[in-house]
């Protein structure tokens, strides 16, 4: 059986270019609904250039924050991805 962390992991790595979800939307994919903070303590730890977590944003569509991972704003990679 998968961890939570994995499960978020997976859902986030699924998340297609010029797409986004919610930090509440990869909780409830991952099998926790009310783990939108987890998501969120996740997402800023990833050091995995091949998980996409700049596509994972707040529920009232702001952007939120981002580790810099790609060496960009999280604003500047997703502008570059078609999504602002």
């Amino acid at each position: 059986m998968k961890t939570f962390k994995e499960q978020v992991i997976g859902v986030v790595k699924n998340i297609p270019k010029g797409s986004t979800l919610s930090y509440k939307d990869v909780a409830k994919k991952s099998g926790n609904k009310k783990a939108i903070r987890v998501v969120g303590s996740i997402m800023s730890k990833n050091q995995d250039k091949n998980v996409p977590c700049h596509r994972v944003i707040r529920s009232d569509g702001e952007i939120g924050k981002y580790n810099g991972l790609l060496g960009m704003s999280k604003k500047a990679i997703l502008k570059k991805e078609g999504l602002i």
